[in-house]
């Protein structure tokens, strides 16, 4: 069968520009439909990408990267944060390769429609234009020839009838008459066949020519439509395969890192991170107060006897809950150590920790918080910072922090050396060829490095021989827990050096001992709802910025350094004692010295800010 429109559908010119309309109709709904799909692509990216950034640590906290299941959820938060970016290429690809070319696509096909159905229009009116004419011809070739024949029929008559002269001067007259009626229709029936012949002739180029090439251009157009539609289908299935491997790596990431988690690990890894390295604690020897009685026992005098003793028993040291050491103290910077100096910022203040109390109590929940960390913060600066030997801490985690520390000391004097032998090339460098640059330009910086490497090889070997004390003394308790456990039994050293103990031979490990239980018992409970305020801390949201107006050097733990010209966030505002909690990058954070800042705080911020204090 022929699929010939201008062959087959000559006579479907109405039929034909109503099915072409609804054709670009339907091209322009599924260009929508692309756009809309781009839409939907780009909004789940950004959910996705959302989702991700919202349960992604806010920033870098050692306990998560020390447990493989905290590990393998970053890692699945990092893939899905690649899924979304493939989603938004992918709604990229949708948007400029098909909906924008099917865009302009649409606007060439309706101006390319139009142009031939003006042609077929224009053709159309021609040959009604000349079929007009033929029955117009037609109808004035019938009006002669009927007059000619009217006329004729009276010539007749009268010639018949014509006897005298009168009658036949009217015959001749008649005659005459017929005649020119008889020129005219013929002059009609010429016009009439030319006409004819005319129309003929322009049907059949109308049907024969003119339709069939106008009506294959329209076929034309509606199967570049068409193949148009399915290219797009398929641009578009392409586009999505096209993430596919992507995504396909990155779910067996997902799978990889599900997979990696290691429960055995992450509880050896607890032992490692709350090891103490203190001995348990030895039987409680039995003290004999019986000699000393003089009166028969009541309940009153056994209460009395039992609390004098608890004054003069050993603590139970490992059973109590140790306070969590609070943010070191940041000292008082003081640029160059030149005070109240053109160049240097006036001196920090110190808030008092019974104002911290005050606004503790006056406080409403919502700064509670809050608070409870500025007091904590001001105890810290009151009480001094922790020693530098790490002597505060258990035996274990004292060993392991001096580790860390000469870890990354080792790496330092490593970066220093690298930098020092750089340094020193590029003045050999210099010194054989002057014209690349002054040696001598070098000198300051060599000397500097050299000062560094000075420092951190002393700090190193420093920390090295309290390293060897902490490792010694942990060998030391080793052993003579060994010792203990093999020569005695549980229970048999109770009464045997009954009347052998000083006070002093009942203190923790630590040196520290209790002598009132009920004092004890009261402050551990105290330390325990302080530290539960802190122990699910969430990470503070930046209240506003900051920029640095003078470098400062943050010696102590719980210090930032920063350059002159910084930027930095603003976690928490000076509470009166001359330091601002700030925060770099997410990840680091610490307190610097309010004068050494210019802060800039957001307008939420501030009415909260305000509020707190009203409260």
């Amino acid at each position: 069968m022929s699929c010939n429109w201008g062959t087959e559908l000559w006579d479907q010119f109405d039929n034909l520009e109503k099915h072409t309309s609804w054709g670009i109709d339907f091209l322009e709904r599924y260009t929508k439909f692309v756009k809309e799909r781009a839409d939907i692509e780009l909004s789940y990216a950004k959910q996705i990408r959302s989702l991700s950034k919202k349960y992604h640590p806010k920033r870098s906290r050692e306990d998560e990267s020390r447990y493989t299941w905290c590990l393998s959820f970053a890692a699945t938060l990092q893939q899905l944060n690649e899924l979304a970016v493939q989603r938004e290429e992918l709604a990229e690809n949708l948007n400029s390769q098909i909906a924008c070319e099917l865009t302009r696509y649409t606007q060439e096909l309706k101006t390319e429609r139009k142009t031939h159905f003006q042609d077929g229009r224009r053709a159309q009116q021609h040959i009604e234009s000349s079929w007009k004419q033929l029955e117009s011809s037609k109808r004035r070739f019938e009006r002669d020839c009927k007059e000619a024949e009217r006329a004729q029929h009276v010539s007749d008559r009268i010639d018949l009838d014509s006897k005298t002269d009168g009658e036949k001067r009217c015959s001749l007259k008649a005659r005459q008459t017929a005649q020119q009626k008889q020129q005219a229709a013929e002059e009609s029936r010429k016009d009439y066949v030319t006409s004819l012949n005319q129309f003929n002739q322009d049907q059949h180029q109308h049907y024969h020519t003119l339709v069939p090439v106008i009506y294959q251009r329209i076929q034309d157009m509606e199967e570049r439509r068409i193949e148009r539609i399915g290219e797009a289908m398929r641009s578009s299935a392409e586009a999505e395969r096209k993430v596919l491997p992507v995504v396909r790596r990155c779910l067996d990431a997902m799978m990889d890192a599900a997979e990696s988690i290691q429960p055995r690990k992450d509880t050896r890894q607890v032992v490692e991170v709350y090891k103490s390295g203190f001995d348990p604690p030895g039987d409680v020897e039995f003290e004999d107060y019986s000699a000393t009685m003089r009166r028969s026992i009541s309940e009153s005098s056994y209460l009395d006897n039992r609390t004098e003793g608890r004054r003069h028993s050993r603590k139970l040291w490992p059973f109590l809950r140790k306070n969590k050491p609070p943010p070191p103290p940041p000292t008082s910077p003081s640029p160059g150590g030149v005070v109240n100096s053109p160049q240097s910022p006036p001196p920090a203040s110190r808030e008092p920790i019974a104002q911290r109390l005050n606004d503790l109590m006056t406080s409403g929940s919502r700064t509670r918080k809050q608070c409870l960390r500025s007091l904590k913060r001001g105890l810290s600066l009151k009480l001094g910072s922790s020693p530098a030997d790490c002597s505060h801490l258990p035996p274990e985690q004292r060993r392991k922090k001096l580790q860390s520390r000469i870890n990354s000391m080792n790496q330092e004097i490593q970066r220093e050396r690298e930098q020092r032998d750089a340094l020193l090339k590029m003045r050999e460098v210099y010194e054989r060829s002057p014209q690349m640059g002054d040696a001598s330009s070098l000198e300051p910086r060599l000397e500097e490095v050299k000062q560094n490497l000075m420092r951190l090889e002393e700090e190193l070997r420093r920390n090295q021989v309290w390293l060897s004390d902490a490792d010694s003394r942990l060998c030391d308790h080793s052993s003579s827990r060994q010792n203990n456990s093999t020569a005695t039994t549980p229970g048999s050293s109770s009464l045997k050096h009954l009347d052998n103990r000083s006070p002093a031979s009942r203190e923790s490990p630590d040196g520290s001992y209790t002598e009132d239980h009920s004092a004890e018992l009261h402050f551990k409970s105290r330390s325990s709802e302080f530290d539960d305020d802190f122990d699910d801390e969430e990470p503070l949201p930046s209240i506003g910025t900051c920029k640095s107006l003078y470098p400062f050097q943050g010696q102590n733990e719980g210090t930032l350094s920063m350059v002159e010209g910084e930027l930095l966030s603003v976690v928490e505002e000076d509470k009166g004692d001359g330091w601002t909690r700030v925060r770099r990058n997410l990840e680091e954070e610490g307190y610097v010295p309010t004068s050494y800042i210019k802060v800039f705080l957001d307008s939420s911020a501030k009415g909260f800010v305000h509020s707190s204090r009203l409260v």
